[in-house]
């Protein structure tokens, strides 16, 4: 273990950029050549779009850094925060009690409140137009989502009191397991069964992509599964049964051109079919 904390508390960006494209690479060949859905789309167009979107990802994360870093090292320092309390236990739990705090906080609370807070919807739900769920999907965020998503990664950090190292080690993870939960493929059932205790597999995480309330409320995590069978938010469903995108933006001009996704935040709020938001001043 000390080994892998040795090599992520200093990670090349050269590395991290291998692992975002490696990641990519890989599920693009795999749903290539096992897709659960054939879509009959332009797979390097669409690719296209949410590339774009990876890229305002980056750009919005590398403008922030310093502050994440800034933070981290406050809390090193300073001798603060929730994981200091375990800081002589062996290092492999420590890093797994890492991972699972910076899970709940940074993925599976944003993306829940993402869904409650009508505000934070507006920017989310542009991930959500995608009609073509596919291994790029993973990166297709708002810059505006990228900026929340930014702000509760710097909370759980600071609640942690996480090292570098282990921020680095869970946003490569995080990168790699959302590119396979996208992926436009399906595991055997027995295998994704037995996978989904723990992690989210492509067959749970479809299912947030369904078009209407309330799978699309459901099935929030992002490495971990725990999370959403500790807190009531687990669904199943078929997957031949699923159809991606949301109910409000189903014109192909709404998904299929950025110019147009950038300023969905921003135009009067439409109410999905099941009630969401249903009072002007949520």
């Amino acid at each position: 273990m000390e080994p892998i904390m040795v090599y992520f508390e200093s990670i090349p960006s050269r590395d991290r950029s291998l692992i975002l494209a490696g990641g990519i690479a890989f599920f693009w060949l795999m749903e290539t050549a096992f897709p659960l859905f054939k879509f009959s789309y332009k797979k390097w167009k669409h690719a296209a779009i949410n590339v774009f979107f990876t890229f305002t990802t980056i750009i919005v994360n590398f403008a922030l850094a310093f502050l994440l870093l800034q933070i981290s090292r406050w809390t090193q320092e300073s001798h603060w925060g929730l994981l200091t309390f375990i800081d002589s236990i062996p290092l492999i739990l420590y890093a797994l009690a890492g991972l699972l705090g910076l899970d709940l906080i940074s993925a599976y609370f944003i993306h829940w409140l993402e869904h409650k807070v009508r505000f934070m919807w507006r920017f989310h739900l542009i991930h959500h137009t995608d009609v073509h769920v596919d291994t790029t999907t993973a990166n297709r965020h708002h810059p505006g989502e990228s900026i929340f998503r930014f702000v509760f990664t710097s909370l759980a950090v600071f609640i942690l009191g996480a090292p570098i190292w282990l921020i680095m080690l869970y946003q490569a993870l995080s990168v790699v397991l959302s590119q396979f939960n996208h992926a436009n493929i399906s595991l055997p059932e027995r295998v994704d069964k037995f996978l989904s205790l723990a992690l989210v597999t492509p067959n749970m995480h479809h299912v947030h992509h369904h078009y209407v309330l309330p799978q699309t409320d459901t099935n929030y995590g992002n490495i971990f599964s725990i999370w959403d069978r500790m807190f009531g938010t687990f669904s199943y469903m078929k997957q031949e049964d699923i159809i991606y995108g949301i109910d409000t933006h189903l014109d192909a001009s709404e998904h299929s051109k950025i110019s147009k996704m950038l300023k969905i935040p921003f135009e009067p709020y439409r109410k999905p079919v099941g009630g969401k938001f249903s009072s002007p001043e949520e």
